[in-house]
């Protein structure tokens, strides 16, 4: 059923705690995994089981420095466990059902709490604007109402956030859907009878606003996105992706901070990959010059391998390259096409088989067909 949080004095901050807090005194669940702000201003998130430590809890600061998705499935993945609730942006809960089909995380004994995204900060933007004065709440609930999601003035979103065509809340156990709604006024939450009713909390009437803006949002977004997925494309043509990658150091940030990327033993830090010096003059020998560090394309290549068609694009990939890479845009774009060879969504459903470990006969049957 659709409900309202109820909000006092315009405070949508305090809503949101004490609707978590509900959740916890309630008995719902033992513990909220929920972004936290820390004493020196940073948020991070924390798995919270004081109630009355939530007064510090900031499930709108919009800033993303981790899926939260990652730390979610070590929490959850086997028993014995805690009931736990995990405060979740679209782009983290369609990871967390990836990794739930790669029997990395366990949706038993969890709730998710999903909410519609305006867009994120990286950290080090996000702490620029807290030390200028901070982020201008009343602007970010305004766009949600309107759909304006513009970022504030002299700043910018993060890249898979400025192209992110799903930022609404989809699935979930309870989700907040902030788009198109009067935050100031009521928080418009969708959740099963039997949590309302525990938690008291009135029906809310469709005003039919939010799909309006919903739509204006996706569309604007989508078209970011088909403009900067045909430039990747277009230097890829014109560079290869080995030009596009040139300047990679093989640091492995965009695989350590990947929600997929959950091999605890990886070829990428193994011995194999630990070449005898003399290969390295060999090739060297061979091929008149040879560039370091080595193996940086079958590093991209293996990745994109591994992982392309459950990418859910949040973009972290792209926010640690210390090379300033595309990596978030060569992957989205070419996982757009497998994915739709497919037809597969990633996150969409924890129903829907991984395509890579599902045999179909009738799979690529016209392949070797005349035509």
């Amino acid at each position: 059923m659709k409900a309202w949080i109820p909000v006092e004095n315009q405070d949508v901050i305090s809503a949101l705690r004490n609707f978590l807090r509900q959740l916890l005194e309630t008995g719902v669940v033992e513990a909220i995994l929920v972004p936290m702000e820390t004493p020196a201003g940073s948020v991070t998130p924390a798995l919270v089981a004081d109630p009355a430590l939530l007064d510090a809890a900031v499930p709108l600061a919009p800033v993303l420095g981790l899926n939260v998705a990652q730390v979610v499935g070590p929490a959850t993945v086997r028993a014995p466990r805690g009931r736990i609730a995990a405060v979740l942006r679209p782009c983290e809960y369609r990871a967390l059902v990836e990794l739930v089909k790669l029997q990395q995380a366990s949706l038993d004994d969890l709730v998710t709490v999903v909410m519609d995204c305006p867009g994120t900060y990286t950290v080090p933007v996000y702490q620029t604007m807290r030390a200028n004065g901070g982020v201008d709440l009343a602007a970010l609930l305004a766009g949600m109402r309107s759909g304006d999601l513009a970022p504030q003035a002299g700043y910018a979103l993060r890249d898979a956030c400025q192209m992110c065509e799903k930022p609404m809340a989809e699935g979930g156990d309870i989700r907040l859907e902030l788009f198109g709604a009067d935050l100031g006024a009521g928080i418009p939450v969708v959740l099963s009878d039997e949590l309302a009713g525990k938690m008291g909390l009135a029906a809310a009437p469709e005003d039919g606003r939010r799909a309006d803006v919903v739509d204006k949002v996706v569309r604007a977004r989508t078209q970011t996105r088909d403009a900067w997925f045909a430039e990747i494309r277009g230097r890829m043509e014109k560079e290869g992706v080995e030009g596009v990658f040139a300047a990679c150091v093989r640091c492995h940030n965009c695989m350590t901070v990947c929600p997929i990327c959950y091999c605890k033993t990886c070829l990428f830090k193994s011995p194999v990959m630990d070449h005898e010096p003399i290969q390295y003059m060999n090739w060297a020998r061979r091929k008149g010059a040879y560039r370091l560090p080595a193996d940086t394309m079958l590093f991209h290549l293996t990745r994109l391998n591994h992982m392309v068609l459950s990418c859910i694009g949040c973009g972290l990939c792209t926010d640690a390259c210390p090379a300033d890479l595309p990596v978030g845009r060569v992957f989205r774009a070419v996982g757009q096409q497998v994915q739709a060879v497919f037809d597969y969504v990633p996150g969409r459903s924890v129903e829907e088989p991984l395509p890579l470990i599902t045999f179909r006969e009738d799979e690529w049957s016209q392949v070797g067909e005349e035509r």
